[in-house]
């Protein structure tokens, strides 16, 4: 009898095990079609350019790079040594150390920074030599930038005692021009040639003031609504992706000049995602300093400075916050602790320690919620961070897959040839990350937009088809950029009505 009574402890508890295996089984092989609600939360002005329509000089946001000619002497502005000496007049064309980015104090008014960071400045406030030695601007290194009203691209620049830069010759830019100097071709007037603008967050709020930027609410407010969740819950999808920037702790009084209000709008996805089962995963898309320059960023003039450790150490509060905040509502899936870091601007073993720490942050507050950490973008190994994934637990390495932003590769290439990269490349790629015994692997941004013109919908959707199937082996699943665009082929929710995209 104790022997039948011990078979059957035996029996029972190998049950219980097979039940515990399959459990985890089933929970490790959960894979999530996810939808990225890119440009909401996290302005991205190409997503939705309307919203700078009211933006004066919008040429002339933060982040936006010129070159100024001198009409006089025909060259161009330089710092010289890229900065930390004068500004001369001396270059016959225009590169790196030709060239300014803008910070807008105001319409109208303007700092410039140079290619090594330094600012420009005239001595005393004006009536001497210009230099770009400062690392911090302030009174003497403040512009205006006058725009010619029949021909914006010829200014003049007035300094703070209210004489104006000339050129008087190509040795040193000075700022003693008195009087109005008028726009035929003297000295202080310049040909401005805008190399590129950025159109982010910053961009935006500071470009509108504090007063007006509060259509970020009515954005906020209409861009996404309940009713999307609901259609991506009809169309199969398991769980979005919502970037947020790093202002988003201090809600609803952020630091100037960003504009309260986002949080509310994260709190509202959380009810309504839990209304339509869908799942979130909260991802640090704009982080303090700006890890890859980039506009979705949250970067101000492009350049990237995330690496110091007062940013890094802003960072990981962020992550706690969000953490401490959502851990226990049941639609969160997991925190991506930083998105798209680029190498080699960002080295790998400061990413490894904040990803780390970012980790801790969050396990503070959960056991389960899943800890994305994204490959950096750029040069960089795929395996990169496997190593560190070593003895932790629910962790998510995300991949992002574009055929774009790489002439060399994608430019010229035909459909067949786009969709042979998928099947072929891609998926030998992916397939090595899934089967290295490693973290969750996430493809957590991938679009149909290619660099072929003209393709027709058909192709398109054998584009769309070969995407959903390599990345359908993702372990954790995959993830489409964006909900919403402009431009159609961007657009989830424009593709999947039309059928373009087929699920």
């Amino acid at each position: 009898m104790a022997s039948s009574f011990h078979k059957a402890v035996d029996v029972c508890s190998g049950l219980l095990l097979l039940l515990c295996f399959l459990a985890v089984k089933s929970c490790a092989a959960q894979k999530y079609k996810s939808v990225n609600l890119g440009g909401w939360l996290v302005v991205e002005g190409w997503i939705k350019p309307s919203l700078f329509d009211t933006v004066p000089n919008k040429d002339l946001m933060d982040g936006a790079q010129i070159q100024l000619k001198s009409v006089k002497l025909g060259t161009y502005l330089v710092a010289e040594d890229g900065g930390g000496s004068k500004i001369a007049v001396n270059r016959n064309s225009a590169s790196g150390w030709e060239t300014f980015r803008i910070w807008r104090v105001k319409d109208g008014s303007y700092q410039l920074r140079v290619f090594n960071k330094q600012f420009v400045g005239a001595i005393n406030g004006g009536g001497g030599i210009v230099n770009a030695v400062a690392a911090t601007p302030s009174t003497w290194e403040t512009f205006q930038i006058i725009r010619n009203p029949s021909n914006p691209n010829r200014v003049h620049i007035k300094v703070l005692n209210g004489m104006y830069m000339q050129a008087a010759s190509q040795d040193q830019l000075t700022a003693d021009l008195q009087g109005e100097p008028g726009w035929d071709d003297n000295a202080a007037t310049f040909e401005m040639t805008i190399v590129k603008g950025m159109q982010g967050e910053y961009q935006l709020t500071n470009g509108l003031g504090s007063n007006k930027a509060q259509i970020l609410n009515e954005h906020w407010n209409t861009f996404i609504k309940e009713s999307d969740f609901s259609f991506l819950s009809q169309n199969g999808i398991s769980a979005v992706r919502i970037p947020v920037g790093w202002w988003i702790a201090s809600d609803p009084n952020p630091p100037a000049p960003f504009v309260g209000g986002s949080l509310k709008a994260l709190d509202n996805a959380f009810s309504w995602a839990k209304n339509h089962n869908i799942k979130i995963i909260v991802t640090l898309h704009a982080a303090p300093g700006s890890q890859n320059g980039d506009e979705h960023s949250g970067s101000r003039d492009g350049y990237i400075e995330w690496d110091s450790q007062e940013n890094i150490d802003k960072s990981l509060s962020v992550i706690d916050f969000l953490a401490s905040r959502y851990a226990n509502d049941r639609a969160l899936l997991g925190i991506e602790l930083l998105n798209e870091p680029r190498a080699p601007d960002i080295a790998i073993d400061k990413l490894i320690t904040y990803y780390r720490n970012g980790y801790d942050n969050v396990r503070k507050h959960s056991s389960t919620a899943y800890v994305v950490m994204c490959n950096r973008i750029g040069p960089a190994d795929p395996k990169e961070l496997f190593q560190m994934n070593n003895g932790l637990t629910s962790t998510v390495v995300d991949v992002h897959y574009y055929n774009l932003f790489d002439d060399q590769k994608f430019k010229g290439m035909t459909v067949q040839q786009n969709i042979d990269y998928v099947n072929n490349d891609r998926a030998s790629t992916l397939n090595s990350l899934v089967s290295a015994n490693g973290p969750l692997i996430y493809v957590g941004e991938w679009t149909s937009e290619w660099e072929v013109q003209g393709a027709s919908k058909s192709e398109y959707q054998r584009f769309g088809e070969a995407q959903l199937q390599v990345y359908g082996n993702a372990s954790f699943g995959w993830a489409y950029w964006t909900y919403k665009n402009v431009q159609n082929h961007w657009s989830f929710q424009w593709m999947v009505q039309n059928q373009y995209l087929q699920l």
